[in-house]
């Protein structure tokens, strides 16, 4: 009697370490786990460090604009006031930039041409690749077939066609225009899109993508669009 109740005493606390255990090692150990790599985790990292580097610039910006506003507001309001709605605008991009830049013109291949294919539209999600490909360079200024590209700017199928900005893309060949701060920038940009992997994709869909010379005077079109200030009130004077 002794012995059975000795083995079913043993059997629980058995039944409860184990358990015990399990459930140690569950709260222990993530539910996933981390596989990526050394040169993976270098890489977000440099992504997370990068966007402080540009948070860090447009508050100084900003600090800039404050502070040159606070200085010409003392010797003429009004001055200061036209200055500073002018420069917002060309920051939103409702206004021509003209700078240093280069174009892209993106047109159907020699091969689909010689053999007769039906050339058909850019696809939203290759050119949206394409946009952010350039926008890991800052302060590009780029309009894609006379559609200026800005913050609220939408790229997406509609009715089977790309639009940007609601107005849609030619079918190839149509340009890409690009200003940047400075020349040196703009000769960076030019020796990334010659060496770019995703000029392989344009040709996969029948493309090719020819980029011009870096120039000094490029002009890219003021977005003609309306801008969004749903979430902007007026100021209620005292």
């Amino acid at each position: 009697m002794r012995k059975k109740i000795f083995s079913r005493f043993s059997i629980i606390l058995f039944v409860i370490g184990l358990m015990m255990a399990v459930q140690y090692n569950t709260i222990n150990e993530p539910n996933s786990r981390d596989t990526r790599d050394v040169w993976e985790i270098r890489q977000e990292l440099a992504k997370e460090k990068k966007l402080h580097s540009e948070l860090l610039s447009e508050i100084g910006q900003m600090d800039d604009t404050l502070e040159k506003y606070e200085a010409t507001s003392k010797e003429s309001p009004e001055q200061a006031l036209k200055e500073t709605v002018e420069e917002l605008r060309s920051l939103a991009g409702l206004t021509e930039t003209n700078g240093p830049g280069l174009e892209v013109t993106i047109e159907p291949s020699p091969e689909a041409v010689a053999f007769g294919q039906n050339i058909e539209g850019i696809s939203p999600d290759l050119l949206i690749r394409f946009v952010n490909g350039i926008n890991s360079f800052n302060n590009l200024e780029i309009s894609i077939d006379g559609n200026r590209v800005v913050n609220t700017t939408a790229i997406r199928d509609i009715n089977g066609q790309t639009t940007v900005n609601t107005k849609p893309v030619q079918t190839p060949p149509f340009a890409v225009k690009i200003v940047a701060s400075s020349m040196e920038d703009t000769e960076k940009l030019y020796n990334y899109l010659l060496s770019s992997p995703l000029l392989d994709d344009f040709y996969i869909d029948d493309l090719t993508v020819t980029v011009s010379e870096p120039k000094d005077d490029m002009a890219v079109e003021a977005y003609d669009g309306k801008i969004s200030n749903q979430y902007l009130k007026d100021a209620k004077g005292e």
